[in-house]
């Protein structure tokens, strides 16, 4: 019995102990459930996570910028990679500087010393070693080796001491960077533009096609993620990678070899010419409108040599003078109001009837040519102010109750003089028409814009001009990449374009162009020269002198158009005068003359004839 008890007791005593250790082990997984539900809601000390965890860098991919290239495969710009080296000076250092690993080092150091002095030839081999020693002394981890070095040098440096045992055992660390390269140096810059870094500047107005087209060249950038080690920053494996997207090359319409040609024909005219302050010259092809050379040259002030600085063609506008002649004479011809260069005016005392409009050259030419008429062709081989002035006053003033400035004006709009249309580069200047509605209008005005004052054209406008009349009328769009397209496909018909090649081709063979009359191939065009205004609205200055705006704009062959021209040059204020038919018109009879000689189109011409 009291065996039983005894038994009973104990199992009493088992179960009580059973019953603790379950109620203990029961109140501690309360305890860890609780304990994780509060680690998963309470956020950890944010000290600890970066001590822990490394903090991942982003970085940007840069992409491959695009090539621009000319229309015959020629690489105006590209991007090539250079190298610049840098070397860890504490990568597997020891702390006695007597170890065997150190010597070694230190053997290699000099080895390498050797080699960069070669290579670079800035500094002695000792030089280099003595910075490579006190690099390891200071425990610098980041010392910059020479400059920057091409691909060539990048893999003859890698091969040396050091440098070829890798970034963890030899300390060579590598930044690679796209540079911009320009093979042709400065031909073309204002138009071909100019890039650093391979990124655009920020400015107002993107520069050449690098600008406006940046978004093509450019392509998309990457990202990757890095993160610090014992060893530098490597790529964090966590972390998504985007590749970068290259960019994509550009076909221009410019020919290199042409571009050469002109702009050397232009320099040869105007270096040596102290009052010019620069000039520009464009060759466009006829049929298409492709531009295959733009040249801009503009004085440095404080060199005094010219260069590609601002682009005249495009961005400046001002009053063409006598180019705009041939405005005129097609709106009388297209409006049917003249049939016949042969018809005439009267040529006695040169007053323009109803302006203040005076030609002194007209009682001159009367005297000379024992007449008291002048026609139409004579007027424009003479480039009279009178006889355009007297057309626009005569059939598009105010007569018999009708007013015709209108018409005129709206004519000129029509030609797209009025208008910056679309171009491949940014900064094209829209032209200034003056109107009756706009502004205070004179008796002079509507004559005055007749022979091309009292408006402002760009180059490139008046080009586009003369393009269409020797396209027979249809105006083709300037471009350099996007491909031809047509301002207006009908200016004028082609008896209409046919007259006024004729007239263009009289200025060059007997009038105010004769220069180009002994070309390689005939030319038709017409000279211009304007003035530019002082601060006071007045053509001189006080020492009486001007600034000059010299232009010739034509085609070639005349008889079978394959390419427009036009040179401007613009002077300082001067007492030289710069005509159309000085300079532009030397630079332009070298031009025509150089691409004779190498064009396709002439070379078939002269296989031809020879046969």
């Amino acid at each position: 019995m009291t065996s039983q008890t005894g038994n009973t007791k104990k199992r009493d005593r088992i179960g009580v102990i059973l019953y603790v250790i379950y109620l203990l082990l029961l109140i501690g997984a309360v305890a860890i459930v609780f304990q994780i539900i509060r680690i998963q809601i309470q956020k950890p000390d944010q000290r600890i996570v970066d001590a822990l965890t490394p903090a991942s860098i982003e970085k940007s991919i840069e992409p491959k910028r695009g090539r621009i290239i000319d229309s015959q495969g020629r690489i105006l710009a590209l991007s090539c990679p250079e190298y610049q080296f840098f070397i860890d000076c504490t990568v597997m250092k020891a702390e006695n500087d007597t170890c065997k690993h150190e010597i070694e080092w230190h053997k290699k150091a000099r080895l390498l010393a050797e080699g960069l002095s070669k290579e670079f030839g800035d500094k002695s081999a000792a030089s280099y070693y003595k910075a490579l020693s006190d690099g390891r002394k200071k425990g610098k981890k980041y010392l910059r080796i020479g400059t920057r070095v091409d691909h060539n040098t990048y893999k003859r440096l890698m091969e040396l001491p050091l440098f070829n045992e890798g970034r963890y055992k030899g300390g060579v660390v590598v930044e690679r960077e796209n540079v911009r390269r320009y093979p042709y140096g400065e031909l073309a810059r204002r138009t071909i533009g100019f890039v650093r870094n391979n990124k655009v500047q920020v400015t107002n107005t993107h520069i050449g096609i690098e600008g406006k087209y940046d978004y093509i060249l450019h392509g998309t950038e990457g990202i990757e993620y890095l993160r610090n080690t014992d060893y530098g920053r490597i790529q964090n494996s966590d972390s998504t990678v985007r590749m970068a997207i290259d960019g994509k090359d550009i076909i221009t319409t410019l020919n290199i070899d042409y571009q050469d040609i002109a702009d050397n024909a232009l320099r040869e005219q105007i270096e040596n010419e102290d009052a010019l302050e620069g000039a520009c010259l464009v060759l466009m092809e006829t049929k298409t409108g492709a531009i295959r050379a733009m040249v801009n040259l503009v004085r440095d002030a404080k060199s005094g040599k010219f260069g590609e600085i601002q682009n005249y063609a495009v961005g400046r506008k001002a009053e063409p003078g006598s180019v705009f002649k041939t405005v005129t004479l097609m709106s009388v011809l297209n409006d049917g109001y003249i049939k016949s260069l042969d018809e005439t005016l009267p040529a006695k005392s040169g007053h323009v009837e109803g302006t203040s409009i005076n030609d002194a050259h007209i009682p001159e030419f009367a005297r000379n040519h024992h007449t008291d008429r002048i026609s139409i062709l004579d007027g424009f081989k003479i480039s009279s102010n009178y006889v355009f002035a007297t057309l626009a006053v005569k059939y598009y003033g105010k007569r018999d109750g009708y007013d015709g400035t209108d018409k005129f004006l709206s004519n000129i709009y029509s030609y797209k003089l009025g208008e910056a249309f679309d171009f491949d580069l940014d900064g094209l200047q829209t032209p200034t028409i003056p109107s009756p509605k706009t502004r205070y209008w004179t008796n002079t005005d509507l004559g005055s814009i007749a022979f091309g004052y009292s408006t402002e054209e760009t180059p490139i406008h008046i080009l586009t001009f003369y393009n269409a009349i020797a396209n027979k009328g249809k105006m083709m769009k300037p471009y350099l990449v996007n491909g031809p397209g047509i301002l207006n496909s009908a200016v004028c018909s082609k008896a209409v374009a046919d007259t006024i090649t004729r007239a263009l081709k009289a200025v060059t063979e007997d009038g105010t162009a004769k220069r180009l009359k002994g070309a390689k191939c005939s030319v038709a065009g017409k000279t211009g020269t304007s003035f530019g205004t002082y601060a006071n609205g007045k053509y001189v200055d006080e020492h009486g002198r001007r600034k000059y705006q010299g232009t010739f704009v034509g085609f070639f062959p005349a008889e079978d158009p394959q390419y427009s021209i036009i040179s401007v040059v613009y002077s300082k204020p001067t007492n030289k005068s710069f005509q159309g038919g000085g300079i532009p018109a030397k630079a332009i009879r070298t031009v025509i003359d150089r691409v004779y000689d190498i064009d396709p189109y002439f070379q078939e011409t002269l296989r031809q004839k020879r046969k």
